[in-house]
């Protein structure tokens, strides 16, 4: 027995020893396998590289674009070209110019209202129906005022017979506000005197036109230029002692409002 199991360890020594030998020779060569590596680290293929550069030239590209837009936008006219226009010259202020001289500036002279060669008459609407017909009638009215001048301003809002009158002098059905004739000339409508104003004409054609005081005001109308008839109070109905009824009184208009007597004779 003893004699077989010192042939059994015999046999199992050289195993043993083959097998540490096989051990030790495969760490040494993944030992120096590994130090290879880090010494000499394998190249990126090729495949892997191509990306990485056409990344970094569309970078660049990029890049080159923006330089130029900047350069676009930056760059400004040297002072020392000829050529190049001051600011003053490359941005000359518009001038206005009339139309028409002076002596023609009126639409059409041929158009006239009789009875008004010593004033100025403006036909307008106090009525905000339509928001741009108002804002022109009231902007006309502000001109004229601020030229301190008295205006016959025939409201056709507040008396209908103002619009069949100049429905007659236009000869068109449909008229539009405002109207405005000076020294009983036809002159036009807002545009023609918002025009005429800004350039100076219109302060030129009112020269001759007296001048009031200062915040002066009728005080009969407020510068309403009407007020409630005397004969029926405003009520436009009057009684006829003859027939013992009542009547259509005819001094005043459709509104029960006549003239202001102060400020409009």
């Amino acid at each position: 027995m003893a004699e077989s199991g010192k042939n059994k360890t015999k046999s199992s020594s050289p195993s043993s020893g083959f097998l540490n030998r096989s051990f030790t020779m495969h760490a040494s060569m993944a030992e120096s396998k590994v130090h290879l590596f880090f010494k000499n680290p394998p190249p990126l293929s090729h495949n892997r590289a191509a990306p990485l550069s056409k990344f970094h030239n569309s970078i660049d590209s990029v890049k080159g674009k923006v330089k130029k837009l900047r350069s676009l936008f930056e760059s400004k006219p040297s002072s020392s070209s000829p050529t190049s226009p001051s600011p003053k010259e490359s941005c000359p202020k518009p001038v206005l110019r009339p139309t028409k001289s002076i002596g023609s500036g009126f639409i059409n002279p041929t158009i006239r209202l009789p009875g008004t060669e010593d004033r100025i008459v403006v036909y307008l609407t106090s009525l905000r129906g339509i928001r741009r017909t108002f804002e022109d009638c009231y902007a006309v009215k502000m001109i004229f005022r601020g030229f301190r001048l008295w205006v016959d301003e025939r409201d056709i809002s507040m008396d209908a017979a103002y619009k069949k009158e100049l429905q007659n002098i236009l000869k068109v059905k449909n008229v539009t506000l405002p109207q405005v004739f000076i020294k009983g000339k036809y002159i036009g409508g807002a545009d023609v005197i918002k025009s005429m104003f800004e350039m100076g004409e219109l302060a030129k054609i009112l020269d001759d036109f007296p001048r009031r005081q200062p915040g002066f005001a009728c005080n009969a109308c407020g510068d309403v230029r009407f007020v409630p008839c005397g004969n029926c109070s405003g009520s436009r109905k009057v009684f006829d002692d003859d027939e013992g009824s009542l009547k259509r009184c005819f001094e005043c208009n459709e509104n029960g409002l006549i003239r202001c007597p102060g400020c409009c004779d």
